[in-house]
């Protein structure tokens, strides 16, 4: 969900603000949380990451993310075409903990690894993938579908080769940036986030980095191809507007111990006072003017498929 040496960890976790509700609420996960979207926010943690104690970091900018993702609010594009996804496992380089996320990074010096069509003009080259998360279950992703919070969210980041000669450019110029956001949720384990999960004890501190050789992002794909896309903003400082969102409609499933293990990360260094790693996610942002397209064709309304009307029997004569 940086122009110096923090751009390297570009669109990377941003924690946001989030009060509690008026009454008095607990420090520990809420006895039962709002299922409103709105209420939900409110009970996160008090606690503000560095990145975003100064609100005058927010700019004014009219193409800001996340937002939430109205499902019957949505566009079918029947122009939209199937995004194509080609990752070469071998160009994966390492996974660090820059502080705000882990990343895993990408060679990306040649179109090994690339994503092309979609709502895409050009080819976009894999640069790094990370993850949002919650300090619970009940919350954790950037972006939300008809105000349901998952408990994570996958940003896998792109960057246009073809109009830029490197990442960092790429990522403060409109069209720069491609990001592919995938929703984690609950359910069975998932045995090829786990290659994942068992190197995190290595990267615990902020500026610890180690090897991280032959991974495929695919296989942290859903199945179906659908999605919503949307012209949205980078979700860290310096938010630049530069990104296309292709949101998966599908989300994968993860166990509440491969979650826990996340969590186990630390936002600071070593030798200093210990704080977890969680809620690294940016508040919601207004939608404005925008459209979000999806690739699909919905009768939803609120995520609920409408049942058919039942075929009227014919009298017999």
């Amino acid at each position: 969900m940086m122009v110096m040496n923090s751009l390297r960890g570009i669109l990377q976790v941003s924690p946001c603000k989030l009060l509690w509700r008026k009454f008095q609420i607990q420090r520990s996960m809420p006895a039962r949380p709002c299922s409103l979207y709105t209420c939900t926010y409110k009970t996160r943690n008090r606690a503000l990451h560095p990145l975003w104690e100064s609100v005058d970091l927010v700019p004014g900018g009219d193409r800001q993310s996340p937002i939430n993702i109205r499902w019957r609010d949505s566009v079918y594009d029947p122009d939209l075409k199937p995004l194509t996804i080609s990752y070469d496992p071998t160009t994966c380089l390492h996974i660090w903990n820059n502080g705000y996320s882990f990343l895993v990074e990408f060679e990306d010096s040649t179109d090994k690894s690339v994503i092309k069509g979609g709502p895409l003009e050009h080819t976009y080259r894999l640069k790094q993938f990370h993850f949002h998360w919650g300090a619970i279950d009940a919350w954790g992703s950037e972006h939300t579908v008809d105000s349901k919070c998952y408990p994570a969210e996958l940003h896998l980041v792109h960057w246009n080769a073809v109009k830029y000669e490197n990442f960092e450019d790429a990522a403060l110029e409109e069209n720069g940036l491609a990001v592919i956001g995938v929703f984690l949720k609950l359910g069975k384990h998932h045995k090829e986030l786990q290659k994942l999960v068992d190197t995190l004890p290595s990267i615990k501190h902020k500026d610890t980095l180690v090897e991280f050789g032959s991974f495929d992002p695919s296989c942290l794909m859903p199945t179906c191809p659908d999605y919503w896309t949307y012209s949205g903003s980078l979700t860290t400082p310096p938010l630049s507007e530069s990104v296309t969102w292709i949101i998966k409609k599908q989300p994968v499933e993860v166990d509440h111990d491969q979650l826990e293990q996340f969590r186990t990360l630390l936002f600071t260094s070593e030798g200093e006072i210990e704080k977890r790693m969680v809620d690294n996610f940016r508040p919601l942002q207004p939608l404005m003017n925008r459209t979000v397209r999806s690739s699909f064709r919905h009768d939803y309304v609120l995520n609920i498929q409408v049942k058919p009307k039942p075929a009227t029997s014919q009298a017999t004569p």
